[in-house]
Order: structure tokens, then C-alpha cells, then sequence
């Protein structure tokens, strides 16, 4: 569809849009849990749709991203085969010792770990991986572990958005638009860079009362005797580490990246054998059927055309050249917004063909795919559902069973909402400074 067609708000977009609203509603008021709160949704979603012509249930179901489902759930049959074999409580006493008692390094070491990782392994691995260390680390010296679950979340969101294989969206943009792993790096690095040193400092910042209250005794415990089954740590840690050299490779062969999981599950499960029942009973079901919910709203929001609407409004202003920084801090705005509230790939995918469209009319487009990556990766920190990252965080803090740790949605806002915008205002900044920069490869 070429950017010049007009749309208008069509009854179907105000129905999806009202069912929409509602959903959202009952999770952030937390009437029902949000799993039950996703998959009403998804069913009145489906039920409206079907009856007033714009959606139905094969569509709902092509909407499900199985793809981040079984990532999701093979990485953690993954972590869940780690646990046991010692390798968390390992890194867990490295990184205490090296906090010394400071509550403040024990976050800034944390944040940039995620952070780095995320740029070389999708930030959603990451996090699957550093939540539950997490949650270890802040037992070990008896401190409450939201600060560093919603730092690392936004951080580790951060991170993925410098690298093309740190967030799916960058993926697809850099298929689109042709743009190499090198050239990536370079155009969002230093933006990435500033955005996140800035973003720390906010942090730091909004969490000072917890991070005073919470400064610990220097642990005093030999690292290495933290292992209790080696054996088994070497065969998990090589089935990860085939995951991970695949991940970087995985668009050259064609893979996708829940297959590559996949690979990973059984080459450590014949080596360890673990109980199917045990191993399936550590899954998050409740997370995937969640996302499930979720994915199913959201495709009949894109069912109804609004996604659409959305991004032909913000193609309109890029017609005149003049006008390109101004339609590129549009659109890093704009997907933020919409991220914050909704997954960010359907975005991504709805936003490509219009950009694509409009190198018709003469109109740089280079610089407005490094917008879409900003905007899709910053706003989804948001919101407590505004990125895969923030939901595993905010389910191992229930996991937990710590009631201080408790994310709830209001927590969430309060806490994690001032340091999105200020690394929006930020990036926008640093955009508009290097627009010359981010027009050319």
C-alpha cells in the first residue's frame, strides 16, 4: 500500500480500539492476573471481530508469534537445566565481590553486563538468563531485587537497540533496508552509548532512597566451591554456546531464532537427561500464554487497519524533504508510543513498506529506519508490557516470593516512565545533532 493512500477511522478500528483499551485496562488495574486479564482480551477480540467483519479466529491465530513462544520457552528449559549445576551461584559471589558492599555498583555492574550481552545475544536470552541470577545475587546478601530487575530490563532494552541482532525489530529493519551488522553498529553506537550512560544516571537517581537503604557486607565466599556438578555445567554451557554462535549466524542460514533454541534444548537434554515432567513444570506458562493473550489483541488492532493508519499519518510529514528531522523525531516518538503500549514488531513490520514507499518520491529514507530502531526499542521500556524483557523480570520478581519485589504496574510507570522519556529527549538530541551523520552509510 503506497503512502499516498488516505485511510480514515473506520468503525472496525474503533471497535478493535475499545476492546483494545479495555484489555489494557484490566491488566495495568490488576483486577485479574494479567494472563487471564491478556486472554480475555484475546477472546472478546476475536468474538467482536468475527461478528463485525474484520477479524477472525485464523487470523488471531496467524497473529501469535510462535516464533518468540518457543524461544521463550526453550531458553528456559535451558536456565532451568542450569540451576542445579552451580554456575548461577558462581557468577552470583564474582559479581557481589566485585560490588564490594555497594548497593550503587552492584546495579551499574548488573545494567552494563545485560547491556553488553544484549548487543551480541537478543536482550529477551539476556534477560532469561540475568533475571533468576538476579534474584540469587539479591539472596545472598539479603536485599530487595526490584531495583535491579527493572534496571536491567530497561538497560538490557538499551543495549539490543546498538546491534542488529540485539532486538527483532533491528533485524528486520536491516533486511529491509540492506543495512550490514558493521554499519549498524556504527550508526547507533554512539547514540546507543550516550543514551545509556544518560539512562544509568536517571536511574540511579530514581532508585536513590532503595539503593541507600540497601548497601550490604562484602561477601566472603570462595566462588569456585559454588560448582556442584561440573559435568553437567560443561554440557549446558556448550549447548548455550552453540545457541549463541548460531544466533549470529542465524540469518545466514536461514534459521529462525526459536529453532536455534531448539538446538540448543536437545543437545543439553540427551547429555543431562533431566525429568520431562520437571523440566516442563519449570516453563513459564503463564508468561507464554500471556504473550499469547497479547499477540492475538494486538493483531486485531493491525486487523482493523489503525496500525496502518498510524504510520501512513507519520509517513505524511516526510513528503517534503525539508521536513525529514522533524519526520524522523515523528516517528522515534510516535513508535515509542506505540511500543510502550503494544509489541513493537507489528509496528516495525506495518512501518517498513511505507518507508520503503517513500524513496519514490526522492526522499532519504536511511535516516528514519535508525528512528523506527530508537523509537521501537526506547518506548517499549514504557510500560510493564511494553517489552518481552519487562514481563520476564516482573514474573521472576513474583517468582520470587519476596513481596517487596513485587513489580506492579504502577511501580512500574513510576520508576522505569522517567527514564523513557529522558532517553528519548536524549537520543532525539544526539539524532538531530548527527542528522548528517545517520543520512549516509
Amino acid at each position: 500500500m503506497e503512502a499516498t493512500q488516505h485511510l480514515t477511522f473506520t468503525a472496525s478500528m474503533a471497535i478493535a480500539s475499545l476492546v483494545f483499551i479495555s484489555a489494557y485496562i484490566i491488566v495495568f488495574s490488576e483486577v485479574f492476573h494479567r494472563t487471564t486479564s491478556a486472554l480475555l482480551g484475546a477472546v472478546v477480540m476475536v468474538a467482536v471481530g468475527e461478528y463485525f467483519g474484520f477479524y477472525d479466529q485464523e487470523t488471531a491465530l496467524k497473529a501469535i508469534d510462535a516464533n518468540t513462544l518457543i524461544l521463550l520457552a526453550s531458553m528456559m528449559m535451558l536456565i532451568t537445566m542450569l540451576k542445579p549445576t552451580g554456575g548461577f551461584e558462581y557468577i552470583g559471589i564474582k559479581i557481589v565481590r566485585l560490588a564490594v558492599g555497594s548497593s550503587v555498583k552492584l546495579m551499574v555492574y548488573l545494567s552494563l553486563t545485560v547491556s553488553i550481552i544484549s548487543m551480541f545475544l537478543d536482550n529477551v536470552t539476556t534477560i532469561l538468563i540475568f533475571a533468576p541470577l538476579t534474584v540469587l545475587i539479591t539472596r545472598l546478601v539479603h536485599i530487595n531485587p526490584m531495583p535491579y530487575l527493572v534496571a536491567e530490563a530497561i538497560m538490557s532494552n538499551i543495549g539490543g537497540i546498538a546491534t542488529l541482532i540485539g532486538d527483532p525489530p533491528n533485524l528486520m529493519i536491516g533486511s529491509a533496508a540492506k543495512i550490514g551488522f558493521t554499519d549498524f553498529v556504527w550508526h547507533m553506537g554512539p547514540i546507543v552509548f550516550l543514551t545509556w550512560l544518560s539512562s544509568i544516571l536517571v536511574l540511579l537517581f530514581t532508585f536513590r532512597k532503595e539503593l541507600r537503604s540497601q548497601q550490604f557486607e562484602e561477601l566472603h565466599l570462595d566462588q569456585n566451591n559454588a560448582i556442584n556438578n561440573p559435568r553437567h555445567l560443561f554440557y549446558v554451557l556448550f549447548a548455550l554456546a552453540v545457541v549463541i554462535v548460531l544466533f549470529f549466524i542465524h540469518h545466514h542460514l536461514h534459521l529462525y531464532p526459536a529453532f536455534v533454541a531448539l538446538i540448543g534444548v536437545v543437545i543439553a537434554m540427551p547429555l543431562i537427561r533431566p525429568r520431562p515432567e520437571a523440566l516442563f513444570g519449570e516453563v513459564e506458562w503463564s508468561v507464554l500464554f500471556f504473550f499469547a493473550g497479547l499477540f492475538v489483541i494486538v493483531g486485531g488492532l493491525e486487523a482493523s487497519g489503525l496500525l496502518h493508519l498510524i504510520g501512513l499519518q507519520l509517513a505524511e510529514l516526510a513528503k517534503n524533504p525539508e521536513d525529514l528531522l522533524l519526520t524522523c523525531i515523528a516517528l522515534m516518538w510516535g513508535a515509542a508510543l506505540v511500543s510502550a503500549i503494544v509489541d513493537n514488531i507489528p509496528f516495525t513490520v506495518t512501518m517498513i513498506p511505507i518507508i520503503l514507499s517513500l524513496e519514490s518520491y526522492g526522499v532519504n529514507i536511511l535516516p528514519l529506519w535508525w528512528a523506527l530502531a530508537l523509537g521501537s526499542g526506547l518506548g517499549g521500556n514504557g510500560t510493564h508490557i511494553g517489552a518481552t524483557a519487562n514481563i520476564i523480570c516482573v514474573a521472576e520478581a513474583e517468582r520470587s516470593g519476596i513481596e517487596a519485589a513485587r513489580i506492579t504496574p504502577l511501580l512500574w510507570l513510576k520508576k522505569a516512565l522517567p527514564t523513557t522519556f529522558f532517553s528519548l529527549i536524549v537520543s532525539s538530541i544526539i539524532f538531530s545533532l548527527l542528522i548528517n551523520y545517520m543520512s549516509v552509510l
